[in-house]
């Protein structure tokens, strides 16, 4: 069992109270963590600043795109100890966990190359006056990460930030913290200047509390649940700064008679599985044709049945869910599902040898779900997909933006312009068609609309988002 320290301004600080890390695979204990607090936040804060008045704010855009780089190829190097970590601190299959890894390095490699080029505009104006735009990072910024991908989102996360210049404060979910300090350790032996990269774990509710609402960071990143951002927001709001927020989803799964209906319930399955269903653009509703709704929910029903479900090093195709209290959700729910008399089509069985302290859900396959119904409205975060019968395209837009959410959505049908006409109609900041998640592409766009935020991370598009313009007018006669 290992005690771990914060990263603050180039040095390994402690604080005085720790929070055990607990196994969500057979719940021992792996580590403990600082418990930091506004102190704590408020000394990181400090040190990113100095680190803009000094060293790094001197680096330019090339010198940045190299240290990213260099972090980049050293998460690739120590990538199975990366990955194993993960697994044991989230409890996700290693397999999963490698992927993210993989992710992980990409974000600093994207982030790398693309950090020298983010050009201003020069703008037709006066004929005596030249003028022009250019970006600059906003200063100190917050990254508030969750506990379902830890690698990915502090990679998807800090890597543009950085990027554009800003000095980051990176705050991990208190559940899974260890690879946010292993990413740490690494940005040290890259290279980078004392203070650029801080990192500083504790309680949401303290040191993510303290983090949001300080007066020295000027832009706020979260992923997480909606009441949590309408906390964060509220805190921006107060201090005048933008956030990017990323609030999850009820992303439906939309399939037509015509489809490719194989290739369809594969990708629908993987979908609320990967990661036990704790994906915030899972596809947790699928809404069906009703002339394929028995036959295609029959498939999906197989499908669940042979699921595997174990420890994370064991490298099923489910872990366990994160912690007790997320265990207890999603059981609730499926609790529900039973009460209001709803159809379980299928249950997954949990590995035998499955350590009894683990927090294990055995994935559920719900059908015929009204779609005002709380497990066809509500994001339950597990391995729990709700199957909803619809009539036509109508229908489906109706229910398909019947939610408060809109982060994703895919659409399933041999017509193109279908899918295209669906694709523009759903509410919705990604539409896949015929497939979904395409890989989970560094290189596109992802946030929501409505309750699933707003912002955009990913792609060329978040560096943007962590850099503010400045209009320069030379008057220069003439």
């Amino acid at each position: 069992m290992n005690m771990h320290s914060n990263y603050i301004g180039g040095a390994w600080t402690s604080a005085a109270r720790m929070i055990d890390v607990i196994s969500p695979s057979d719940g021992r204990k792996l580590a403990e963590i600082p418990r930091s607090g506004a102190a704590e936040v408020d000394a990181a804060v400090s040190a990113a600043q100095a680190a803009l008045d000094g060293e790094w704010g001197k680096l330019n855009a090339t010198a940045r795109g190299r240290l990213l780089l260099r972090l980049s190829q050293l998460i690739t190097r120590d990538a199975e100890a990366l990955a194993r970590l993960e697994s044991d601190d989230v409890g996700k299959p290693v397999s999963q966990a490698r992927s993210d890894v993989t992710s992980c390095a990409r974000y600093f490699e994207y982030y790398a190359g693309a950090a020298d080029k983010v050009h201003g505009e020069t703008i037709p104006s006066l004929n005596d006056h030249l003028v022009m735009t250019i970006y600059e990072p906003h200063g100190v910024t917050a990254h508030i990460v969750p506990w379902n991908y830890p690698l990915q989102m502090m990679g998807r996360s800090v890597a543009p930030a950085l990027a554009m210049g800003n000095a980051i404060v990176l705050k991990p979910a208190e559940d899974t913290p260890l690879t946010a300090i292993a990413l740490a350790k690494l940005a040290e032996e890259a290279g980078f200047p004392q203070g650029s990269f801080n990192v500083v774990t504790g309680l949401g509710e303290e040191a993510g509390a303290a983090l949001a609402a300080h007066p020295g960071i000027s832009h706020i990143s979260f992923t997480g649940s909606r009441e949590v951002g309408m906390l964060v927001q509220a805190a921006a709001a107060r201090n005048t700064i933008p956030v990017t927020l990323e609030l999850g989803g009820k992303s439906p799964q939309i399939v037509f008679a015509d489809a490719a209906l194989v290739d369809a319930a594969t990708a629908i399955v993987k979908a609320i599985t990967q990661n036990a269903g704790q994906t915030c653009s899972a596809g947790s509703r699928v809404l069906i044709e009703d002339s394929i709704y028995d036959s295609f929910t029959a498939d999906l029903a197989k499908r669940f049945r042979e699921l595997r479900v174990g420890a994370g090093a064991d490298d099923l195709d489910l872990g366990p869910l994160v912690n007790a209290k997320q265990k207890e959700r999603v059981e609730a729910y499926i609790a529900l599902a039973r009460k209001d008399g709803l159809s379980i089509l299928a249950e997954t069985e949990i590995a035998a040898r499955t350590d009894n302290n683990g927090f294990f859900v055995r994935p559920t396959l719900i059908g015929d779900v009204p779609p005002e119904h709380r497990l066809a409205q509500e994001e339950i975060f597990g391995p729990v997909l709700v199957a909803i019968r619809i009539k036509n395209e109508d229908d489906a837009v109706a229910i398909a933006n019947g939610t408060p959410y809109g982060l994703a959505a895919g659409v399933w049908t041999a017509d193109m312009g279908r899918g295209l006409r669906l694709a523009k109609r759903i509410k919705s900041g990604q539409v896949f068609i015929n497939n979904y998640g395409a890989g989970g592409g560094v290189e596109m766009p992802f946030g929501g609309v409505k309750a699933s935020g707003h912002g955009r991370e990913k792609g060329f598009e978040a560096l943007y988002g962590f850099a503010s313009m400045k209009m320069i007018a030379i008057k220069h006669g003439g």
